[in-house]
């Protein structure tokens, strides 16, 4: 028994490759550990239960908890997985069954789910990915489209002609493309619904009494509302809002007529005319339909337009940012308007500019006087138009979409056909 014996390591091993156990790589440091086994079961092992000594008879006696042995394989974890290069592995299956990952190696993908460091699987998924990834996109720059002569319109509203300053690229997709907004099918009455009955409710009682007002005006005036309004008035919202600030319009445009009639000739309602601009070298056909046109007994011409929400400043009117009153001034000034009947209306010695204002809130209505700067305003609007239809006549000259987009509205008709949320989030082209 105390003769001594000679052990050999088994032959074929290599000289830096050593299998141990979690007990001797407790003592043993290496340059890389390949940790395997990290399944539920084996790292670590389950808790041995004790058939004779329950746990509180061992803590009884002083003797280890059964989980003492997984505390000491989760240090061994530890210390292998700080070694300077570490391999963590584990069996998919064990015994042709499904095998639990261990609870450290489910600790350390939680913690690495969302870090870069899981180099491997985020360099399969990146290619994954990658399969599929489009170009990186360019923004789309601002319409720019540059239509042929022939297909730029020759004939121009003087409403338009404020969109054409203000959204070019919207008379385009109207006049050149063609494109027609589309009422929604039911709406309920909105604002710009409210302000077209209002127009049409006062030019049938215009065109009722072109000279003096009879004594039961404003019943006349109510009929012709409920007339307008027609199976409207039934909704609701129309009978709760719209109706009662018709009325309030109505009682304040009789206190208007019956102030302002004396001294006018004949009231025209919706009067059309249009003029030739023959300035240009292929010439424009400028059209207009003025609310109202007051003929006065001295020669002088009214040109009133009905406002249901917000007006133009005056500056706005003077530089020509809002130029439909003076253009219909312009055409007045021409001999440019006609009744009804086709009868011309005389060229006007005078033009007298205004709004009315209808709200039909507190304050129902309100009028608003253009103020002729220098006197000259018509003809310096005129001017203006001139000069802008030329520089469209040049094929050279694009349809920009917004080139001025302080002095416009939150939305236009055709922004969605602009791309203009493209083009100006990419924060180019003077947006």
């Amino acid at each position: 028994l105390l003769r001594g014996r000679v052990f050999r390591p088994r032959w074929g091993a290599h000289p830096r490759l050593f299998i141990w156990g979690p007990l001797e790589a407790r003592l043993q440091h290496a340059d890389r550990m390949i940790l395997g086994g990290l399944n539920e079961g084996t790292w670590p092992a389950e808790a041995n239960i004790d058939p004779w000594l329950n746990r509180p008879m061992r803590a009884a006696m002083g003797l280890e908890p059964p989980e003492r042995r997984i505390g000491l394989s989760a240090h061994d974890f530890a210390e292998g997985a700080s070694a300077r290069e570490a391999v963590l592995t584990r069996a998919l299956k064990v015994e042709g069954a499904p095998a639990v990952a261990s609870r450290w190696w489910l600790r350390l993908v939680s913690i690495l789910q969302g870090e870069a460091d899981r180099a491997a699987d985020k360099r399969w998924w990146r290619w994954a990915q990658e399969l599929d990834e489009p170009e990186t996109p360019l923004p789309s720059p601002r319409p720019n489209p540059k239509p042929p002569l022939a297909a730029r319109p020759g004939r121009f509203s003087v409403t338009e002609i404020e969109t054409l300053i203000r959204d070019p690229y919207a008379i385009y997709a109207k006049k050149i493309l063609g494109l027609k907004i589309l009422d929604p099918i039911d709406a309920e009455i909105a604002a710009a619904e409210r302000g077209t009955i209002i127009h049409e409710a006062l030019e049938k009682f215009t065109d009722m009494f072109p000279d003096a007002l009879p004594a039961d005006a404003l019943e006349k005036l109510t009929e012709i509302g409920q007339e307008v309004f027609g199976r409207a008035i039934e909704r609701p919202g129309v009978t709760a809002f719209w109706w009662p600030r018709f009325l309030r319009i109505a009682a304040w445009i009789v206190g208007y007529e019956r102030e302002e009639r004396a001294g006018l000739r004949q009231v025209h309602a919706e009067a059309k005319g249009e003029i030739l601009l023959r300035e240009l070298a292929r010439p424009i056909v400028l059209a207009g339909k003025a609310d109202r046109i007051d003929e006065r007994d001295d020669g002088a011409i009214n040109i009133i337009d009905y406002k249901t929400g917000a007006l133009p400043s005056a500056r706005q009117v003077e530089i020509g940012l809002a130029p439909q009153l003076p253009l219909e001034a312009a055409m007045a000034l021409r001999g440019g308007f006609k009744r009804k009947d086709g009868t011309p209306i005389a060229p006007a010695k005078a033009v007298k500019l205004a709004y009315l204002r209808l709200t039909g809130g507190e304050t129902a209505g309100e009028t608003r006087v253009v103020p002729d700067v220098g006197g000259d305003l018509a003809e310096e609007t005129y001017n203006r138009l001139v000069d802008l239809l030329r520089q469209y006549e040049d094929e050279a000259t694009p349809y920009l979409s917004r080139p001025r987009p302080m002095f416009w509205g939150r939305f236009g008709d055709y922004d969605h056909l602009a791309r203009v949320k493209e083009w100006s989030a990419a924060g180019g082209d003077g947006e």
